[in-house]
């Protein structure tokens, strides 16, 4: 008997359902993503090549002097740059940071690995207000740094120079988005094979050539990550450099934030938007495929040891 055409038969009757089901499935999420942002930032591209009366309003006409006012005016280009800065050094801080204190708790603690590892998780259980109020009164005139340098005898007067400044900000931003370094971090040095170490020890490596030779290839992915974590969210934040970086020190989201509000450049804060999104993408794609490269090249040598 041949039992073909009833197999397929049930296949075709078996394939609606599961459709539907993965439709249903994916459709809720495509339609948030298509209201929430997709649609959201093609206004802004679209808002971006409006123009403005002399109120203020956005007119319905095509104009590119949003577009003219970013690429003449040094105020958006340089600010944008100083954001990259302080991005850059937050990110590296950070990394700096989470890499010796990852490796200590994964490859150094016997007991309580995890009731550390949570203790450094905690602060994010805080809100982000609370953590930028809390470095501002410890940097303040009148703060527990301040206060303790006067009790000390190290200072006659409080240090003004503590709080609103670039320092400040960047103190506050380390703070806030280490642990987003460090989970990644973490995670990365746990998934490193330790019979790779205890080799690299055979073979005569000291602790130092065995972490930049064989732990800190192994574990770029995760730095890459955590990294990319740490410098795209200081390139979108905005409560830090008003808190504690005052107004000598604003960031570009700052200037989005002022078109939008004082301003009321709504073109104008489109462009820069749209601008902060493109490099925001392009750096996302490029560490992505890093990410993958060394992913790739990690695996590689280590079916390459294997046949050997």
């Amino acid at each position: 008997m041949d039992t073909a055409p009833a197999a397929k038969a049930s296949i075709h009757a078996q394939t609606p359902p599961k459709r539907r089901a993965l439709l249903f499935l994916v459709l809720p999420p495509a339609l948030w993503l298509l209201c929430f942002l997709v649609l959201p930032y093609l206004g802004l591209f679209f808002q971006s090549f409006l123009g403005t009366n002399d109120l203020g309003d956005v007119v319905l006409e095509p104009s590119l002097d949003a577009w003219k006012a970013f690429f003449t005016k040094t105020l958006y280009r340089s600010t944008l740059l100083y954001t990259f800065k302080i991005a850059l050094t937050v990110t590296s801080l950070a990394v700096l940071f989470s890499v010796p204190l990852a490796y200590f708790i994964a490859f150094k603690v016997r007991r309580g690995k995890e009731l550390l590892y949570s203790l450094i998780i905690v602060p994010l259980w805080v809100s982000y207000i609370v953590r930028a109020y809390a470095w501002k009164i410890i940097l303040g005139r009148e703060g527990i740094l301040n206060s303790f340098l006067q009790w000390a005898k190290i200072t006659d007067a409080p240090v003004e120079a503590f709080l609103y400044s670039e320092w400040a900000i960047i103190i506050g931003l380390v703070h806030i988005y280490t642990p987003f370094v460090l989970m990644p971090v973490y995670t990365a040095f746990e998934q490193i094979p330790r019979s790779l170490v205890e080799a690299s020890k055979d073979l005569g490596a000291g602790r130092i050539t065995t972490f930049f030779r064989v732990v800190l290839p192994l574990s770029l992915p995760g730095v890459i990550a955590g990294g990319t974590f740490a410098f795209v969210l200081t390139l979108g934040d905005f409560l830090a450099p008003v808190l504690l970086g005052g107004t000598d020190n604003l960031m570009i989201s700052n200037v989005v934030q002022n078109l939008f509000g004082t301003s009321n450049d709504r073109p104008l804060g489109s462009v820069v938007g749209i601008v902060l999104l493109v490099v925001v993408v392009a750096l996302l794609e490029t560490t992505s495929r890093a990410e993958k490269s060394f992913a790739s090249l990690e695996s590689g040598r280590g079916r390459l040891g294997g046949a050997r």
